[in-house]
């Protein structure tokens, strides 16, 4: 497979929100906006890239009783790092998304590459399968936290976004729903409805 197919495949084809399905406990808690989103997405795709790559330099000195655990020893490490940056360099994101950052450890998404594509295949692969799946994520994430943003909020990344009228005391009107828990249902229905639209034809 081309390094394009395997960038690609994340990306759309077996895009892990979308498509595979997994990892939706962070994709529906932490979208309330495309900044949420973005950050949660990136922090995924370091750990992703980084324990693929040491698994896949390692992976034949792992006894096969201890593999699951060793490659799960192998995330903790890189999300610990991501924490422990991420609360340094941007304490406010940091404090957004909270607990599910050390929940990136049993993400699906992170544990399933490292088990079914790092252990069984070269370094190089292995790098460019976590870039793959992490832009993936990472897009997924974003735009679902985009969509949730604009509707819920009538923002983007912050930003004022002048769609929604504004009521007498000066805020904008908006479907308040988005940015609760049942409008992270509904706007990943859509956009999993739309990804499989395009990912047929």
């Amino acid at each position: 497979m081309s390094i394009k197919e395997t960038l690609s495949k994340g990306f759309i084809k077996e895009n892990p929100v979308f498509i595979l399905l997994l990892g939706l406990c962070p994709t529906l808690g932490v979208t309330t906006s495309a900044i949420n989103g973005l950050g949660m997405g990136l922090a995924t795709a370091f750990v992703l890239i980084m324990s693929n790559l040491v698994v896949s330099i390692i992976k034949n000195q792992i006894p096969n009783k201890v593999r699951i655990p060793s490659f799960i020893v192998i995330i903790a490490s890189f999300v610990t790092i991501v924490d422990l940056v991420m609360n340094a360099y941007v304490p406010a994101l940091h404090e957004q998304l909270g607990l599910f950052i050390p929940l990136i450890v049993v993400n699906c998404v992170v544990l399933g590459r490292a088990e079914a594509f790092a252990s069984k295949n070269t370094v190089f692969n292995s790098i460019i399968d976590g870039l793959g799946m992490g832009i993936g994520f990472t897009f997924a994430l974003t735009l679902l936290g985009a969509v949730r943003e604009i509707l819920g909020s009538g923002a983007f990344f912050g930003l004022s976004v002048p769609i929604y009228p504004i009521d007498e005391g000066g805020s904008p009107v908006t479907m308040l729903v988005f940015v609760l828990a049942p409008g992270a249902f509904i706007g990943l229905g859509y956009l999993i409805s739309i990804m499989n639209r395009i990912s047929k034809s």
